[in-house]
Protein backbone atom coordinates (compact mmCIF):
# COMPACT_ATOMS: atom_id res chain seq x y z
CA UNK A 1 0.00 0.00 0.00
CA UNK A 2 0.97 3.52 -0.17
CA UNK A 3 0.47 5.56 3.08
CA UNK A 4 0.16 9.50 3.54
CA UNK A 5 0.49 9.94 7.59
CA UNK A 6 -0.21 13.60 8.59
CA UNK A 7 0.91 15.51 11.44
CA UNK A 8 1.08 19.14 12.10
CA UNK A 9 3.39 18.18 15.79
CA UNK A 10 5.94 20.74 16.58
CA UNK A 11 7.39 19.05 19.77
CA UNK A 12 8.07 15.08 19.98
CA UNK A 13 5.51 13.01 22.94
CA UNK A 14 3.76 10.08 22.90
CA UNK A 15 1.62 10.20 19.75
CA UNK A 16 4.34 11.48 17.27
CA UNK A 17 6.13 8.06 18.79
CA UNK A 18 3.17 5.96 18.11
CA UNK A 19 3.61 7.58 14.17
CA UNK A 20 7.14 6.86 14.03
CA UNK A 21 6.89 3.18 15.36
CA UNK A 22 3.66 2.47 12.94
CA UNK A 23 5.28 4.35 9.73
CA UNK A 24 8.83 2.75 10.25
CA UNK A 25 7.38 -0.90 10.91
CA UNK A 26 4.87 -0.48 7.96
CA UNK A 27 7.95 -0.06 5.86
CA UNK A 28 9.62 -2.46 6.94
CA UNK A 29 6.91 -4.71 5.74
CA UNK A 30 7.44 -3.38 2.38
CA UNK A 31 4.52 -0.75 1.99
CA UNK A 32 5.31 2.46 0.44
CA UNK A 33 5.24 5.45 3.78
CA UNK A 34 4.98 9.24 3.01
CA UNK A 35 4.67 11.79 5.88
CA UNK A 36 3.07 14.92 5.61
CA UNK A 37 5.00 17.37 8.44
CA UNK A 38 5.39 21.23 9.73
CA UNK A 39 8.66 22.76 8.80
CA UNK A 40 11.10 21.80 11.11
CA UNK A 41 8.95 18.77 12.57
CA UNK A 42 11.19 17.15 15.33
CA UNK A 43 9.23 13.69 13.45
CA UNK A 44 11.65 14.01 10.29
CA UNK A 45 15.05 12.49 12.33
CA UNK A 46 12.95 9.36 14.01
CA UNK A 47 10.95 8.58 10.62
CA UNK A 48 12.78 6.05 8.57
CA UNK A 49 11.73 7.15 4.80
CA UNK A 50 13.31 8.47 1.86
CA UNK A 51 13.85 12.61 2.34
CA UNK A 52 11.15 12.82 -1.55
CA UNK A 53 8.90 10.71 0.68
CA UNK A 54 8.43 13.39 3.29
CA UNK A 55 6.57 16.59 2.46
CA UNK A 56 6.75 20.12 3.98
CA UNK A 57 3.28 21.89 4.46
CA UNK A 58 2.06 24.82 6.86
CA UNK A 59 -0.71 22.75 8.80
CA UNK A 60 -1.07 26.11 10.56
CA UNK A 61 -4.87 24.90 12.15
CA UNK A 62 -7.78 22.99 10.62
CA UNK A 63 -9.26 25.51 8.40
CA UNK A 64 -5.83 26.28 6.08
CA UNK A 65 -6.76 25.89 2.71
CA UNK A 66 -3.00 26.03 1.34
CA UNK A 67 -2.02 22.85 3.31
CA UNK A 68 -5.31 21.23 2.04
CA UNK A 69 -4.89 21.74 -1.53
CA UNK A 70 -1.14 20.48 -0.53
CA UNK A 71 -2.04 17.72 0.39
CA UNK A 72 -5.19 16.85 -1.90
CA UNK A 73 -2.30 17.21 -4.88
CA UNK A 74 0.09 14.81 -2.92
CA UNK A 75 -2.59 12.27 -2.67
CA UNK A 76 -3.49 12.39 -6.30
CA UNK A 77 0.05 12.56 -7.56
CA UNK A 78 1.22 9.90 -5.45
CA UNK A 79 -1.53 7.75 -5.95
CA UNK A 80 -1.99 7.16 -1.83
CA UNK A 81 -4.18 4.29 -0.74
CA UNK A 82 -4.84 5.54 3.01
CA UNK A 83 -4.63 8.62 4.67
CA UNK A 84 -3.80 8.65 8.74
CA UNK A 85 -4.54 11.65 10.60
CA UNK A 86 -3.22 12.07 14.18
CA UNK A 87 -4.32 15.36 15.40
CA UNK A 88 -7.66 17.15 16.06
CA UNK A 89 -6.74 19.80 13.83
CA UNK A 90 -4.96 18.14 11.02
CA UNK A 91 -8.53 15.93 10.67
CA UNK A 92 -10.61 18.00 8.16
CA UNK A 93 -7.75 18.64 5.79
CA UNK A 94 -7.14 15.16 5.77
CA UNK A 95 -10.67 14.94 4.97
CA UNK A 96 -10.85 17.46 2.35
CA UNK A 97 -7.51 15.42 0.80
CA UNK A 98 -9.89 12.12 0.56
CA UNK A 99 -13.16 14.04 -0.49
CA UNK A 100 -11.08 15.27 -3.72
CA UNK A 101 -9.57 11.37 -4.27
CA UNK A 102 -12.71 9.49 -3.54
CA UNK A 103 -10.76 6.02 -4.01
CA UNK A 104 -8.45 7.15 -0.23
CA UNK A 105 -9.22 5.68 2.47
CA UNK A 106 -9.45 8.01 5.64
CA UNK A 107 -7.87 6.69 8.70
CA UNK A 108 -8.08 8.54 12.18
CA UNK A 109 -6.28 7.93 15.57
CA UNK A 110 -7.37 9.62 18.39
CA UNK A 111 -4.42 9.74 21.29
CA UNK A 112 -6.29 11.76 24.01
CA UNK A 113 -9.22 12.08 26.24
CA UNK A 114 -10.12 15.56 25.61
CA UNK A 115 -13.72 15.82 23.73
CA UNK A 116 -13.89 16.68 20.01
CA UNK A 117 -16.14 19.56 19.27
CA UNK A 118 -19.19 19.32 17.31
CA UNK A 119 -17.72 19.89 13.77
CA UNK A 120 -15.88 17.04 13.52
CA UNK A 121 -19.19 15.54 13.32
CA UNK A 122 -18.75 16.86 9.67
CA UNK A 123 -15.08 16.22 9.11
CA UNK A 124 -15.41 12.80 10.11
CA UNK A 125 -18.35 11.49 8.39
CA UNK A 126 -16.41 10.04 5.68
CA UNK A 127 -13.83 8.13 8.15
CA UNK A 128 -13.23 4.78 7.12
CA UNK A 129 -12.15 4.19 10.94
CA UNK A 130 -11.43 6.15 14.26
CA UNK A 131 -8.97 4.51 16.02
CA UNK A 132 -8.54 4.77 19.75
CA UNK A 133 -5.26 4.22 21.69
CA UNK A 134 -6.85 2.83 24.86
CA UNK A 135 -10.76 1.53 26.19
CA UNK A 136 -10.75 4.75 28.03
CA UNK A 137 -10.85 6.80 24.55
CA UNK A 138 -13.01 4.22 22.96
CA UNK A 139 -15.58 5.00 25.76
CA UNK A 140 -15.12 9.05 25.02
CA UNK A 141 -15.66 8.53 21.35
CA UNK A 142 -18.93 6.36 22.11
CA UNK A 143 -20.00 8.77 24.41
CA UNK A 144 -19.90 12.00 21.95
CA UNK A 145 -22.04 10.20 19.45
CA UNK A 146 -19.83 12.08 16.50
CA UNK A 147 -20.07 8.64 14.09
CA UNK A 148 -21.39 4.86 14.40
CA UNK A 149 -19.97 2.85 17.07
CA UNK A 150 -18.81 0.48 14.49
CA UNK A 151 -16.33 2.60 12.98
CA UNK A 152 -14.65 3.10 16.18
CA UNK A 153 -11.42 0.97 16.26
CA UNK A 154 -10.30 -0.17 19.87
CA UNK A 155 -6.32 -0.61 19.43
CA UNK A 156 -3.99 -0.21 22.57
CA UNK A 157 -1.03 1.29 21.86
CA UNK A 158 2.53 -0.63 21.20
CA UNK A 159 5.63 -0.46 22.52
CA UNK A 160 8.83 -2.02 20.93
CA UNK A 161 9.66 -4.46 23.93
CA UNK A 162 12.61 -5.95 22.09
CA UNK A 163 14.14 -2.58 21.62
CA UNK A 164 14.21 -1.72 25.36
CA UNK A 165 15.34 -5.20 26.51
CA UNK A 166 17.91 -5.48 24.19
CA UNK A 167 18.94 -1.84 25.22
CA UNK A 168 19.21 -2.58 28.87
CA UNK A 169 20.76 -5.65 28.45
CA UNK A 170 23.87 -3.91 26.97
CA UNK A 171 23.55 -0.40 28.96
CA UNK A 172 26.38 0.87 30.93
CA UNK A 173 24.52 3.20 33.46
CA UNK A 174 27.81 4.67 34.96
CA UNK A 175 28.39 6.10 31.40
CA UNK A 176 25.15 7.11 30.55
CA UNK A 177 25.19 8.87 34.48
CA UNK A 178 28.67 10.57 33.51
CA UNK A 179 28.29 14.41 33.75
CA UNK A 180 25.12 14.24 34.77
CA UNK A 181 25.85 15.38 38.56
CA UNK A 182 23.75 12.04 39.52
CA UNK A 183 26.18 10.01 41.46
CA UNK A 184 25.95 6.34 39.59
CA UNK A 185 25.48 4.21 42.66
CA UNK A 186 22.53 6.09 44.18
CA UNK A 187 18.92 4.98 43.51
CA UNK A 188 17.46 6.97 40.68
CA UNK A 189 13.49 8.09 40.58
CA UNK A 190 12.64 9.24 37.28
CA UNK A 191 9.70 10.79 35.46
CA UNK A 192 9.35 11.34 31.67
CA UNK A 193 7.01 14.06 30.27
CA UNK A 194 6.20 17.66 28.89
CA UNK A 195 6.09 19.98 32.20
CA UNK A 196 2.88 20.93 31.19
CA UNK A 197 0.30 21.36 34.41
CA UNK A 198 -1.60 18.43 33.98
CA UNK A 199 1.41 15.86 34.05
CA UNK A 200 1.35 17.57 37.68
CA UNK A 201 5.78 17.26 38.10
CA UNK A 202 5.40 19.60 41.21
CA UNK A 203 3.66 16.66 42.71
CA UNK A 204 6.52 14.64 42.02
CA UNK A 205 8.58 16.94 43.55
CA UNK A 206 6.41 17.08 46.54
CA UNK A 207 6.25 13.64 46.96
CA UNK A 208 10.39 13.17 46.23
CA UNK A 209 10.89 16.13 49.13
CA UNK A 210 9.53 13.62 51.60
CA UNK A 211 11.55 10.53 49.69
CA UNK A 212 14.86 12.83 50.36
CA UNK A 213 14.07 13.11 53.73
CA UNK A 214 13.95 9.24 54.50
CA UNK A 215 16.79 7.96 51.53
CA UNK A 216 19.55 9.99 51.81
CA UNK A 217 20.92 8.32 48.45
CA UNK A 218 18.19 8.91 46.48
CA UNK A 219 18.62 11.57 43.43
CA UNK A 220 15.45 12.20 40.89
CA UNK A 221 15.31 13.09 37.19
CA UNK A 222 12.27 15.15 35.26
CA UNK A 223 13.20 15.05 31.36
CA UNK A 224 10.66 16.63 29.19
CA UNK A 225 10.41 20.12 27.44
CA UNK A 226 8.51 23.09 28.91
CA UNK A 227 5.78 23.41 26.39
CA UNK A 228 4.87 27.33 27.63
CA UNK A 229 5.39 29.89 25.13
CA UNK A 230 7.49 31.38 28.28
CA UNK A 231 8.76 28.75 29.44
CA UNK A 232 7.25 29.66 32.67
CA UNK A 233 6.25 26.08 33.82
CA UNK A 234 10.07 25.33 34.38
CA UNK A 235 10.78 28.01 36.12
CA UNK A 236 8.26 27.25 38.47
CA UNK A 237 9.11 24.01 39.36
CA UNK A 238 12.77 25.21 39.60
CA UNK A 239 11.65 27.60 42.14
CA UNK A 240 9.68 24.61 43.67
CA UNK A 241 12.79 22.59 43.97
CA UNK A 242 14.84 25.68 45.52
CA UNK A 243 12.26 25.84 48.21
CA UNK A 244 12.26 22.53 49.22
CA UNK A 245 15.87 22.17 49.53
CA UNK A 246 16.17 19.38 47.08
CA UNK A 247 18.67 21.20 44.48
CA UNK A 248 21.53 19.03 44.49
CA UNK A 249 18.88 16.03 44.64
CA UNK A 250 16.12 16.82 41.48
CA UNK A 251 17.72 17.19 38.25
CA UNK A 252 16.14 18.48 34.85
CA UNK A 253 17.62 16.97 31.77
CA UNK A 254 15.15 18.34 29.20
CA UNK A 255 14.19 16.47 26.18
CA UNK A 256 16.73 13.22 25.57
CA UNK A 257 16.73 11.39 22.37
CA UNK A 258 17.85 8.55 24.82
CA UNK A 259 15.05 8.03 27.01
CA UNK A 260 15.38 4.65 26.85
CA UNK A 261 18.44 4.76 28.53
CA UNK A 262 17.13 6.77 31.36
CA UNK A 263 14.96 4.19 31.75
CA UNK A 264 17.74 1.04 31.99
CA UNK A 265 18.70 3.02 34.46
CA UNK A 266 16.02 4.02 36.62
CA UNK A 267 15.19 2.16 39.98
CA UNK A 268 11.54 3.53 40.03
CA UNK A 269 9.50 5.69 37.15
CA UNK A 270 6.57 7.86 38.55
CA UNK A 271 3.77 9.04 36.28
CA UNK A 272 1.78 11.84 38.53
CA UNK A 273 0.17 12.71 35.91
CA UNK A 274 -4.00 13.84 36.35
CA UNK A 275 -5.07 12.57 32.66
CA UNK A 276 -3.50 10.08 30.58
CA UNK A 277 -5.50 8.52 27.81
CA UNK A 278 -3.08 5.51 27.40
CA UNK A 279 0.58 6.52 28.99
CA UNK A 280 2.81 5.50 26.99
CA UNK A 281 5.84 6.26 29.39
CA UNK A 282 4.68 4.44 31.65
CA UNK A 283 4.12 1.04 29.43
CA UNK A 284 8.59 2.06 27.53
CA UNK A 285 9.30 2.25 31.61
CA UNK A 286 7.59 -1.37 32.50
CA UNK A 287 8.98 -3.03 29.28
CA UNK A 288 12.69 -1.43 30.54
CA UNK A 289 12.00 -3.87 33.57
CA UNK A 290 11.81 -0.45 35.78
CA UNK A 291 9.28 -0.74 38.59
CA UNK A 292 6.41 1.38 38.41
CA UNK A 293 4.14 4.34 40.43
CA UNK A 294 1.20 5.89 38.81
CA UNK A 295 -1.81 8.11 39.58
CA UNK A 296 -4.75 6.21 38.49
CA UNK A 297 -5.28 7.66 35.52
CA UNK A 298 -7.90 6.03 33.35
CA UNK A 299 -4.62 4.90 30.65
CA UNK A 300 -2.61 4.05 33.52
CA UNK A 301 -5.15 1.84 35.24
CA UNK A 302 -5.46 -0.02 31.65
CA UNK A 303 -1.93 -0.78 31.49
CA UNK A 304 -0.75 -1.35 35.30
CA UNK A 305 -1.93 -4.24 37.13
CA UNK A 306 -1.59 -2.60 40.50
CA UNK A 307 0.71 -4.49 43.43
CA UNK A 308 1.32 -6.93 40.56
CA UNK A 309 3.37 -4.88 37.31
CA UNK A 310 3.17 -1.60 39.46
CA UNK A 311 1.48 0.49 42.28
CA UNK A 312 -1.20 3.02 41.68
CA UNK A 313 -2.04 6.00 43.75
CA UNK A 314 -4.82 8.57 43.83
CA UNK A 315 -4.71 11.55 41.32
CA UNK A 316 -3.41 14.58 44.01
CA UNK A 317 -2.41 12.47 46.65
CA UNK A 318 1.51 13.05 47.13
CA UNK A 319 1.98 11.37 50.94
CA UNK A 320 0.95 7.92 48.90
CA UNK A 321 2.76 8.46 46.11
CA UNK A 322 5.62 8.80 48.83
CA UNK A 323 4.90 5.80 50.43
CA UNK A 324 4.76 3.72 47.18
CA UNK A 325 8.05 5.34 46.23
CA UNK A 326 9.67 4.17 49.49
CA UNK A 327 8.06 1.16 49.19
CA UNK A 328 9.67 0.15 46.33
CA UNK A 329 12.89 1.78 46.92
CA UNK A 330 13.37 -0.24 50.37
CA UNK A 331 12.81 -3.46 48.94
CA UNK A 332 15.09 -4.38 46.11
CA UNK A 333 13.91 -7.59 45.25
CA UNK A 334 10.36 -6.39 45.22
CA UNK A 335 11.55 -3.60 42.95
CA UNK A 336 13.34 -6.28 40.57
CA UNK A 337 10.53 -8.64 40.64
CA UNK A 338 8.47 -6.31 39.66
CA UNK A 339 10.02 -5.25 36.91
CA UNK A 340 10.26 -8.62 35.60
CA UNK A 341 6.51 -9.17 35.45
CA UNK A 342 6.18 -5.82 34.08
CA UNK A 343 8.40 -7.06 31.14
CA UNK A 344 6.56 -10.09 30.46
CA UNK A 345 3.00 -7.98 31.22
CA UNK A 346 3.66 -5.08 28.26
CA UNK A 347 5.21 -8.13 26.33
CA UNK A 348 1.59 -10.01 26.05
CA UNK A 349 -0.83 -7.49 25.95
CA UNK A 350 1.17 -4.37 24.22
CA UNK A 351 3.47 -4.61 21.61
CA UNK A 352 4.21 -3.24 18.82
CA UNK A 353 3.87 -5.70 16.54
CA UNK A 354 0.23 -6.62 17.58
CA UNK A 355 -0.40 -2.60 17.12
CA UNK A 356 1.06 -2.62 13.80
CA UNK A 357 -0.89 -6.10 12.82
CA UNK A 358 -3.93 -4.40 13.82
CA UNK A 359 -3.72 -1.17 12.02
CA UNK A 360 -2.67 -2.87 8.94
CA UNK A 361 -5.84 -4.49 8.61
CA UNK A 362 -7.50 -1.84 9.37
CA UNK A 363 -6.10 -0.26 6.57
CA UNK A 364 -6.75 -3.20 3.87
CA UNK A 365 -10.53 -3.79 4.93
CA UNK A 366 -12.44 -3.18 1.97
Amino acid sequence: MRILQISSASSFGGGERYLVDLSNSLRARGHDLFAALRPQSPLVTHLQLTPKNIRTLPLRNALDPQSARGLARLVKDEHIDVVHAHMARDYSLAAYACRSNRQTKFIVTRHVLFPLNRLHRRTLARANKIIAVSAAVARQLKSQRLVPDERIALVPNGIDVDRFSAGCQAFDRNAFLEGKAIPPDCLLVSSIGELRTLKRHDDFIRAAAIVARELKNTHFVVAGVDTSSSGENHKQLQELVAELELTDRVHFLGWLDDADKLLCATDVFVSASETESFGLSIAEAMAAGAAVVATQTEGASEIVEDQTTGLLVPIGNVEQMAEAMLRLLGDEQRRKAMGEKAITHVRERFSLRRMVDDIEKIYLEP
